[in-house]
C-alpha cells in the first residue's frame, strides 16, 4: 500500500481530480473539502502527509495547519493556493509547512514534493 494522503480543499472538482490521478499511483487518498473535516479525518486516520488548501471558507488553511501542527508537530504539511503570491515573514502558519505552492499544479512536479516531504519528516503522522 502506498503513502497515506488527506487532501482539503473546496475546490471539488479540482481535488477530485488530482486524489484520482494519486490513486492512480498508488496512494492511499482521503478527500475533505473544508479546514474542519481536515482535522477530524487527521484525527481519526492520521495520514502520512496533509495537503491543505490555504483559502477555504470557514476554517482555512492556515487556521487548520495550527491546529494539526500543536497535535501532530512531524506530520509534514504542504498548502495549496490560488494566488500568486502568499506573504510570510517567518510567523505565519505558512512558514510551519514543507512546501506552499500555486494552483494550478504541475501534476510530476507535485508528486516529487509530495515524495520529499514525507522522506524528509523525521516520523510520520501516524501514531503521534
Amino acid at each position: 500500500m502506498g503513502l497515506r494522503l488527506l487532501l482539503a480543499d473546496d475546490e471539488r472538482d479540482f481535488v477530485d481530480t488530482l486524489a484520482e490521478r494519486l490513486r492512480l499511483r498508488d496512494y492511499e487518498v482521503q478527500v475533505v473539502y473544508d479546514g474542519a473535516e481536515a482535522i477530524r479525518a487527521a484525527t481519526s486516520n492520521k495520514p502520512d502527509l496533509v495537503v491543505l488548501d490555504l483559502y477555504m471558507p470557514g476554517l482555512a488553511g492556515d487556521e487548520a495547519i495550527k491546529q494539526l501542527k500543536m497535535m501532530y508537530p512531524a506530520m509534514p504539511i504542504i498548502l495549496l493556493t490560488g494566488h500568486q503570491a502568499v506573504d510570510d515573514n517567518g510567523t505565519s502558519p505558512v512558514s510551519q509547512a514543507f512546501a506552499c505552492l500555486t494552483k494550478p499544479l504541475a501534476f510530476k512536479d507535485f508528486v516529487a514534493i509530495v515524495e520529499a516531504a514525507v522522506r524528509e519528516g523525521t516520523t510520520t503522522g501516524r501514531g503521534e
